[in-house]
Formats: structure tokens, C-alpha cells, sequence
């Protein structure tokens, strides 16, 4: 999963791959994601404050060890 950083300052999730803007990769599982907010390995990825609506904007209603996507451990 990539999550980019807008060259307006927006922070959203790129499925595509090819958004501008400065990215960080994540694996796809709601526990990485977490981790990577929790410590603050995202926001510091991106150089950004990270929104606080962000989590569930990417996981929905993901638990924390379910896959969100892809194949297997998040390798497509």
C-alpha cells in the first residue's frame, strides 16, 4: 500500500501507485498501519502531520491482523 502526500498537502492513500507527491510504502496489514502511526514512521515518511481521520480512511472497518489487500503477507 502507498500512502502519498499531496503537492497541495492533502495525505491519501494512492492505489494506483503513480499520484504525485512525496510517498511512503506500507505492508497491507491494518497492524503495520497502526505501528507506522503509532511511532510516527508515516508522518515522518512524509514530512507531514498525518490527519486524525486517516486510519479509518485506509482501514475501515479492518481489524488490526486482517490483510486490507493483495496476496500473500501484502506481496502482489
Amino acid at each position: 500500500m502507498r500512502i502519498v502526500r499531496t503537492p497541495s498537502g492533502a495525505v491519501v492513500p494512492d492505489e494506483t501507485g503513480r499520484a504525485a507527491g512525496r510517498g511512503a510504502y506500507l505492508c497491507r496489514t491494518g497492524a503495520c498501519l497502526q505501528i507506522a502511526i503509532k511511532k510516527g514512521a508515516l508522518s515522518r515518511a512524509l514530512k507531514t502531520p498525518l490527519p486524525e481521520e486517516l486510519p479509518q480512511m485506509l482501514t475501515g472497518s479492518q481489524t488490526n491482523n486482517e490483510t486490507i489487500e493483495g496476496g500473500t503477507l501484502g506481496q502482489e
